[in-house]
């Protein structure tokens, strides 16, 4: 059993804070009570039949108490790519952030259009410290020309359909598979950017790093066209539907225009895409080369304001580890993606609540009870019966990121830098997973 005592309960799912005390036992939240002693803790568990276990108590005085952070959208590359990341150093890395969930993209090696396939990740992650879910591919080996069996594969497990790395060009294809995933509850979910209009990927295209590098990059045209053409479908199909990653002030005006007449309709943004601008790949190189790009100020601040009136209402972290030898490669060669598990809590605090743009109610809510309710996942939010999954983050610290990181890769921008607020703990199904080491500052 563990027993948090003197932490800040910050419980968006319930619009719940203050001083508490949690009695976790079984994985589950047995009490929460304003005061609750280890006398009492143990009466509790003899009342429930519990059999009698050992009481680890855990102070959390001047920590705020989150429910367990969840991530829709991370890139573990296993099977197929392990040299990068796997099953369990993903894992490892989400802890270290606070992350007790974590939804898998399906751009694996071969790709999981199979249920087959997708049981077979599901046993080998059912060892990690934390919860792993795998999505599943929407077309067959994301070949865009087929569609997977939407229906096997709900059934097999996966919380979602997508082929992100590529968007589904067929607009007839992405019809069907709306149509498909429509009745079971679950959402397609979209990288959107089309390779037409796309010079070299992974630089915006037209800006102050494209003119730098001398090359066309990748426009904002080629993600907001593609974006304002799957969201008239998904309005028409009145069907689930997720824009990932979005990185411009006109998808961000799409998605809320269509959000009105299709709630159904939700988007992610990620920690880069609110906190850096495009002046990060002229001064960091590969290691700030993203698809989509990291864009301008303005639509860095009209990500921040989709997240401050609900256009936005999942931050993700779109995870990509990728080798050093990878992204030391000229720029127009090495591939697109930073990892971000580790650094995504302190990003959001440092550029989404410390300048009042949110609450950490409201910030906290993007991490943990949104996701969950849109992916009916169990977690997300803290209450007796719920699963014992915790995020302990200390506001008052600073933690430098280190040049070596938990996840198997290091493709970080943030490298160097010393960011406020620090993960103390990690606890899942009631077990401490992760305690914050090194790096504070």
């Amino acid at each position: 059993m563990l027993l948090i005592r003197n932490g800040t309960l910050i419980n968006p799912g319930l619009s719940q804070e203050g001083s508490y005390d949690i009695l976790a036992a079984g994985g589950r939240i047995l009490a929460i009570r304003p005061e609750l002693d280890e006398e009492l803790a143990q009466r509790l568990a003899l009342a429930e039949g519990l059999p009698p276990e050992d009481l680890e108590v855990l102070d959390a005085r001047g920590l705020y108490v989150l429910p367990g952070l969840i991530d829709t959208h991370a890139h573990f590359r296993d099977p197929g790519f392990t040299y990068k990341e796997d099953l369990f150093s993903g894992a490892a890395a989400a802890a270290r952030g606070g992350y007790t969930t974590v939804i898998l993209m399906a751009n694996t090696k071969p790709a999981v259009d199979t249920a087959e396939r997708l049981r077979a990740i599901q046993e080998r992650a059912a060892s990690a410290p934390i919860r792993l879910l795998q999505a599943a591919n929407v077309t067959r080996d994301m070949a865009g020309r087929e569609l997977a069996d939407l229906p096997a594969l709900a059934e097999a497990g996966a919380p979602c359909f997508t082929d992100d790395g590529l968007p589904v060009m067929d607009p007839d294809i992405l019809r069907a598979a709306l149509r498909a995933a429509s009745p079971l509850g679950l959402p397609v979910s979209l990288h959107e950017e089309d390779p037409a209009l796309i010079a070299q990927n992974g630089i915006h295209g037209g800006g102050r790093a494209a003119a730098h590098y001398g090359i066309g990059g990748s426009p904002r045209e080629a993600e907001y066209t593609m974006i304002r053409r799957d969201l008239a479908i998904a309005v028409e199909e009145k069907a689930r539907l997720v824009i990932q990653h979005i990185s411009t002030k006109e998808g961000v005006e799409a998605v809320r225009q269509a959000r009105k007449v299709n709630p159904l309709i939700h988007a992610e943004a990620t920690p880069h895409h609110f906190s850096l601008t495009e002046e990060a790949v002229i001064e960091k190189g590969t290691l700030a080369k993203v698809n989509p790009p990291i864009r301008t100020e303005e639509d860095r601040m009209a990500i921040i304001e989709g997240m401050k009136d609900g256009t936005i209402d999942i931050i993700a972290t779109d995870h990509a580890p990728h080798a050093s030898y990878e992204k030391e490669r000229p720029l127009t060669q090495a591939p697109s993606g930073m990892i971000g598990l580790e650094t995504a809590l302190s990003l959001a605090y440092r550029n989404l609540v410390l300048p009042g743009h949110l609450t950490l109610m409201e910030m906290t809510a993007l991490f943990t009870s949104n996701p969950a309710a849109y992916y009916h996942l169990e977690g997300g939010v803290i209450r007796e019966g719920a699963p014992a999954d915790f995020c302990l983050f200390s506001p008052d610290s600073q933690w430098k990121v280190p040049e070596t990181f938990a996840s198997r890769s290091s493709n970080s921008p943030f490298i160097g830098e010393v960011l406020p607020g620090l993960v103390a703990f990690t606890i899942c199904r009631g077990k401490v997973v992760c305690r914050a080491e090194a790096h504070l500052h």
